[in-house]
């Protein structure tokens, strides 16, 4: 009742706090979340004020609890004052209506508390939904229809969309609801096939403190539709009857254009402002004679308008303007009166367009458009213009009324749109959508011209390592450099295009051969290839380039692309730093990679991977003291897999994680039948990837281990590799320190290939140096290997540290390394790689007395010959 009694008053007489909910709902700061929402869902309100010792502290509101982690059961408990929004904004309850709207839309809220100035009294809330059913526009409603509203860019998510994901969504884009679509198959059963949820669903769902749930089993449905040419009007009254705040909007075609809300109807009304204030002008000026009323109502309307408003004499000289006039222009009142609009003129229009104005004013007595004005600051801005003729009884034209909006925000957003559309953010090239636009003009150009086009994928090399050490802000800087260098090594015809990441595409037009391409590939290689400087940094950032022509590789666009990418790859395996072009064998070769990729996902599940072990013997006995055990992939159509083969791969995907826990888990597990049986001690080697040693928890997975397989830690000796350790030299000290603190082993394989840095090197808490094969293949017969194994097995028993001597082939080998003192060896000489039950077999018994040619290394290396 009270309610009706409102909207029979005119919108000038209603004020905020005549609109406003008294039965304000208020909580403790200590109130947990999902309490708070259980509240608001029992008392249908949007938003909860809290309060301590009768001071306002905050406000929470639907919108704030899109913003709960949906995976976190312990987010529904966290008490409101975390995450309540503060100061509370307040209105005085005497605002106007109309200043109350104008509230609401340049600060973008939805919730104000009204409060009495006077009292300091809180008289209750006001929203959105208030204002728009107490404006007093009904006939504006009921001459608008519902297609005006329709704004395009529906959001609608399946069915299964997970409500963690969903309120992702509608959080970072600003959303108060989503269509849920549960498919064609529902519809056809008269089922609906749409439903919606909104922010009071998700309020429910966190009263609720429920987990897990796809938004298809919170939606409300089916969604409420009207036909777009229904009156907004209509489709006010459906929600204000039906308690909701959004309606589907269906094409005549029975297909869904669009979800419009109170918030999409308040903001519709500016436009209604503009449409009254020219009827009011209109009404008053007939009524002029007869009602001085009438006329104080019309300056009353013309004083409150939020559009700027301009009244000319006959002849065109200004005799009033409105205070929204000098508030958009910056000219007083008194500084215009009796001048000529044309004070405001910036210059862009010509005098034909004033000309065509001047005609249409006087053949259809009113003209609407966009032009640009300018302010007194000299400041030029584009605006919204409505002019209208006011005639008097005869119809003679006695003043013209012009009504102007200023665009300006309209404008920068539709460039902001534009921009975003088609432009990288970052570097400010063109993205992947204009990128595409872009190619196709240039190959129907090429195809007209009968000439070639090349298209560049450039991909930076490691640049992951960047953004991990110095993070994303000094990666951010070098892609804007990266961007630049490659601009100036291209024709101004040529594009250049960001796809994301560290990936960059060109497309080069015109070419006469394709190694006019390549020598634009050189030009981007050596430029990239200098020294980047960032904050004192000097940073070299080095590129693989892949290239297609068309039309010798493709004449499709995509697939130029795509082959771009592969010869890329291509490049990157040959080395990185250079390019390469498209060769049709790479195709092959990538989808080959992309076969064993799929079999590898499937290889730790399906039990296809083993472990085969290679003995570490004493240099001078022979005595075998450890074993290394090393990964085998044994696949049922291509045999056994070579580890050159998958373990890279498996780097690449992130596979190393799992099937480095597995290895560990394996070989400690064989190590304890070893020690069940009380054959001799024996150490137990196991190689460490570079991505398994950097994972987060890795150290707690390796004592996890040791304790679930009761492996004796001390007999356990991880091997690192020199590489892997100086990415990040402070973090791989600290966590080999915590790695010692479990009790096991460190051993520094492929020494020699890598940094071989000494102040890196002394602080570096390992235990063993292993020799890489390279400098003992040759030692028997080349005086510089022979020297660096020396100078290598000197170093490591100078830092108290063993030395291993790896690939290890023959006598001639083993003597070299006897003569200059290397602890243990390793290699084919001994034995090759074994399965574990053929190394129990030729090493269990005679582990402890065997020596070199001795029945056990002799049984060793004839079970392992090929």
């Amino acid at each position: 009742m009270l309610e009706r009694k409102l909207r029979l008053l005119p919108a000038d007489a209603l004020t905020a706090g005549a609109i406003a909910h008294g039965d304000l709902l208020e909580c403790a700061p200590a109130l947990p979340l999902c309490e708070a929402a259980r509240l608001m869902s029992e008392r249908r309100v949007s938003s909860i004020v809290v309060v301590e010792e009768g001071q306002i502290l905050g406000i929470w509101t639907e919108r704030d609890a899109l913003a709960i982690n949906f995976t976190d059961p312990a987010a529904f408990l966290r008490p409101i004052s975390d995450v309540m929004s503060a100061p509370v904004r307040t209105v005085p309850a005497a605002m106007s209506l109309h200043e109350l709207t104008q509230r609401f839309r340049e600060e973008q809220m939805r919730h104000y508390l009204v409060v009495d100035e006077e009292s300091g009294r809180r008289c209750g809330i006001v929203s959105l939904s208030d204002v728009v059913l107490n404006q007093g526009v009904e006939h504006y409603l009921k001459l608008r229809k519902v297609d005006s509203l329709i704004k395009g860019g529906l959001r609608v998510l399946p069915a299964d969309t997970s409500m963690t994901e969903a309120t992702r969504l509608m959080h970072e884009a600003a959303l108060d609801a989503v269509v849920v679509d549960f498919g064609a198959g529902l519809a056809a059963k008269g089922q609906g096939r749409y439903g919606i949820v909104t922010e009071r669903d998700v309020m429910r769902l966190v009263a609720r403190k429920e987990l897990g749930l796809a938004i298809g089993e919170l939606a409300s449905r089916p969604l409420l539709t009207v036909d777009e040419h229904y009156s907004l009007y209509r489709a006010r009254a459906m929600m204000t009857e039906r308690c909701i705040r959004h309606i589907g909007v269906l094409h005549s075609d029975g297909s869904l254009a669009d979800v419009i809300s109170f918030r999409d109807i308040l903001g519709s009304m500016e436009l209604a402002y503009v449409d009254e204030l020219h009827q009011a002008l209109h009404e008053s000026d007939r009524a002029l004679s007869h009602s001085r009323r009438n006329l104080y109502l019309a300056e009353q309307v013309i004083e409150s308008s939020l559009e700027g408003i301009m009244v000319t004499d006959a002849q065109g000289l200004i005799i009033s303007v409105n205070p929204a006039f000098s508030r958009l222009t910056g000219y007083a009142a008194e500084e215009v009166i009796g001048r000529c609009p044309t004070l405001l003129s910036s210059g862009r229009q010509s005098p034909a367009f004033y000309a065509r104005m001047w005609v249409c004013l006087q053949t259809e007595g009113k003209w609407q458009g966009e032009i640009w004005n300018r302010r007194k600051s000299g400041e030029i801005y584009p605006e919204l213009l409505h002019i209208t003729a006011i005639k008097d009884e005869k119809g003679q034209v006695t003043h013209y009324a012009a009504v102007f909006t200023d665009i300006s925000l309209l404008k920068e957003t539709e460039a902001r749109i534009r921009d975003l559309a088609y432009y990288d953010p970052l570097t400010g090239l063109p993205n992947r959508r204009l990128l595409e636009d872009r190619l196709q003009v240039e190959l129907s150009h090429a195809a007209r011209m009968c000439s070639r086009l090349a298209v560049m994928f450039v991909d930076l090399d490691r640049f992951k390592r960047i953004n991990d050490s110095l993070g994303h802000e000094i990666g951010d800087r070098v892609l804007v450099e990266v961007a630049s260098r490659i601009r100036l090594c291209l024709r101004d015809d040529d594009t250049v295009a960001r796809m994301g990441g560290d990936e960059f595409i060109v497309v080069l037009g015109n070419l006469a051969q394709p190694d006019a391409a390549a020598a634009t590939a050189r030009r981007i290689v050596a430029a990239l290839r200098r020294p980047i400087a960032i904050d004192g940094r000097e940073l070299v950032v080095t590129t693989s380039i892949g290239i297609s022509i068309y039309p010798d590789d493709s004449a499709d666009s995509a697939t130029l692309i795509k082959n771009a990418d592969i010869a890329m790859y291509r490049a990157k395996e040959e080395g990185r730093n250079s390019f390469q072009l498209y060769q049709p064998a790479m195709n092959a070769r990538s989808l080959e990679h992309l076969a064993l990729e799929t079999a590898l996902h499937g290889a730790l599940q399906r039990d296809q991977l083993l472990l085969h072990f290679q003995p570490l013997v004493r240099a001078d006995t022979g005595e075998p003291v450890a074993v290394e055990a090393l990964l085998r992939w044994q696949h049922p159509e291509l045999g056994l897999v070579s580890p050159a083969d998958f373990i890279s791969l498996a780097e690449e995907t992130g596979l190393i994680v799992p099937i480095g826990e597995w290895v560990l888990r394996h070989a400690c597990l064989c190590h304890g039948r070893w020690r069940e049986d009380e054959r001799a001690p024996l150490r137990m080697m196991v190689n460490i990837s570079a991505r398994q040693f950097r994972q987060e928890g890795f150290v707690e997975m390796v004592g996890r281990v040791l304790h679930e397989t009761e492996m004796e830690p001390s007999l356990l000796t991880l091997e690192l590799t020199e590489s892997m350790l100086m990415d990040d030299t402070e973090a791989s000290v600290l966590r080999m320190q915590k790695l010692r603190e479990l009790g096991v082993s460190l051993a520094l394989d492929d020494f020699g290939t890598g940094y071989s840095s000494l102040a890196y090197l002394k602080d570096f808490p390992i235990d063993e140096l292993k020799i890489d094969r390279l400098f003992v293949r040759g030692i028997d017969r080349n005086m510089r290997d022979a020297a660096l194994a020396s100078a290598i097995i000197s170093l490591g028993h100078s830092l108290g540290l063993r030395v291993v001597a790896e690939g290890v082939e023959t006598r001639a080998h083993l003597d070299v390394l006897q003569r200059h003192g290397c602890d243990l060896a390793q290699g084919f000489h001994f034995s090759k790689p074994l399965p574990w039950q053929t190394f129990v077999a030729m090493y269990g018994k005679a582990s402890a007395q065997a020596v070199p040619g001795s029945s056990a290394c002799q049984a060793a290396r004839t079970a392992s010959a090929p």
